[in-house]
């Protein structure tokens, strides 16, 4: 039995905060067993908040400054984390900055080498890029890390900032981005000084636009067959422009939930077995009641921590497999020419 202790670490596009999950995982005879020992979220502090928010639109300088600066806050908070402890790798997802596989490039920002530095363990970082120099878009990854770590389940949706499916099925694994999730949803709670919407509540109180969720629906990337994926540049160019309109923050807010449920049961509907959904989305009462409502198989949340840290869990895993020199993405997921591994390794001190 081969035994391996991991931090896996995701920042997503809803710009909740910085997830951590300290893992142990043990693998036999090809089956992985895994217990999160410890998990938090840290919040960005607000500096920080606005560069992420911000650094779409600034110098190449500003860039190259937040990506060291978020590597030493990750690596800070892995320390924190840790306290005495010890890990054999540390496996950061990092924050997607731009996201264009269709001119094959990805970016997250994030340096494994201030992360390698600060905490002194071995860091792997920047899993996609080798996926999409191979053709693929780099995205999802977590649907290999779901294959060894929850067999039991066969279909799966995480409703971060972007909502993505995984579809398991007996000769190869579907998954792709659905929809947009949280960055609407939480964009739209800003406008009503809410750093969100807690379980619903505010789009519980609105109506649904019919016109306003027709544009959405009709919006082209949702009439894309898979394999898709899904940027922060694309809500910002095709999606937020839709939702400026005189239509009240309550109705807006109901009628971007009715959207995001109509995709989902849209894309489960071939779903041979309950749908787990996970994610910050999944804590929101109302979304999951009309996911529920639509969706033509049982829709199943799991417990508190699965929810928030499935995918940091997923990628201390993809951190593991990296070490083992093993594939990080699926191409049938991915669209890439062959399967792949990805992610850059920068050695600790520990290493040495």
């Amino acid at each position: 039995m081969e035994r391996y202790s991991a931090i896996g670490i995701m920042s997503g596009s809803s710009l909740d905060g910085l997830d951590l999950a300290w893992c142990e995982f043990t693998v036999e005879g090809g089956h992985w067993a895994y217990c999160i020992r410890e998990a938090r979220t840290i919040p960005y502090p607000a500096s920080m908040h606005e560069r992420l928010i911000q650094v779409m639109n600034g110098t190449a300088l500003e860039l190259a400054r937040l990506h060291r600066d978020l590597g030493s806050f990750i690596g800070a908070a892995c320390a924190g984390l840790l306290g005495e402890g010890t890990v054999d790798v540390i496996a950061s997802h990092g924050h997607t900055v731009f996201h264009k596989p269709d001119e094959g490039l990805t970016t997250q920002i994030g340096c494994g080498a201030q992360i390698a530095a600060v905490s002194g363990f071995t860091t792997v970082c920047d899993f996609r890029t080798m996926d999409v120099a191979l053709g693929g878009q780099g995205a999802p990854l977590v649907p290999l890390g779901e294959q060894f770590l929850f067999p039991e389940h066969k279909a799966f949706l995480n409703i971060g900032g972007i909502c993505n499916i995984a579809l398991h099925e007996a000769d190869k694994v579907v998954g792709y981005d659905v929809c947009i999730g949280n960055q609407a949803l939480n964009s739209l709670a800003e406008e009503a000084e809410q750093p969100f919407d807690a379980d619903g509540a505010i789009a519980r109180s609105g109506k649904v636009d019919e016109a306003l969720l027709a544009h959405l629906n009709a919006l082209p990337f949702h009439h894309e067959p898979p394999p898709r994926s899904l940027g922060r540049e694309w809500f910002e160019a095709e999606f937020r422009p839709l939702l400026s309109t005189t239509t009240s923050i309550p109705d807006r807010m109901r009628t971007v939930v009715e959207h995001i449920a109509q995709q989902v049961a849209s894309a489960s509907a071939t779903a041979k077995s309950p749908l787990l959904v996970t994610g910050g989305g999944a804590l929101n009462g109302f979304l999951m009641e009309r996911i529920r409502a639509l969706s033509k198989v049982p829709v199943v949340v799991p417990d508190t921590v699965t929810v928030e840290f499935k995918e940091a869990l997923i990628f201390a895993l993809l951190g593991v497999l990296r070490l083992r020199n093993g594939p990080t993405a699926l191409a049938s997921v991915t669209g890439a020419k062959k399967d792949s591994v990805g992610g850059a390794v920068y050695l600790g001190e520990s290493a040495h």
